[in-house]
């Protein structure tokens, strides 16, 4: 798959969903959608989609601060959107099936959610950085570059 259609595609559903429930918060899009969110002790996981019995649930570790417990429900909202039939535990342990890309399109679809184009034209937003304006949003500094801009 091509990269450009990736970022595509991922910007699209990203858009699609904030417009359809007029939120960017992952949270409320989520329960929006019938998705359970489940708050626990996951060690060094900081999350994970599942679903069971076409019921769809969100794991986020509750050790994780809020900013990051956002970020990780968007992130996992974007696999529940994006990739809805793959098991990514299952990939990792029993084939040799990449998932790099598969996170990287969820990570690209949680920086799309968290921060639209709108956020960055913003007058307010006009003498902050890309860096700045991506904090605020609860983005992880080392995502800002998955940022696509329309043209």
């Amino acid at each position: 798959m091509e990269e450009g259609f990736t970022i595509n595609r991922t910007k699209q559903a990203a858009d699609k969903l904030i417009r359809r429930y007029k939120t960017n918060d992952p949270c409320k899009i989520a329960e929006a959608k019938n998705m359970i969110i489940i708050y626990e002790p996951l060690g060094s996981t900081l999350g994970y989609y599942s679903s069971y019995k076409r019921i769809n649930f969100i794991h986020i570790n509750n050790s994780l601060n809020s900013v990051w417990q956002r970020f990780v429900c968007a992130h996992e909202l974007g696999h529940a959107i994006l990739h809805p039939k793959v098991n990514t535990p299952f990939l990792r342990s029993y084939t040799l099936f990449s998932v790099q890309r598969i996170e990287r399109e969820a990570n690209e679809f949680a920086v799309e959610l968290l921060m639209p184009d709108y956020t960055i034209c913003a007058h307010d937003n006009k003498s902050r950085s890309i860096y700045e304006i991506a904090a605020s949003c609860g983005i992880p500094k080392e995502l800002v570059k998955l940022k696509k801009l329309d043209n």
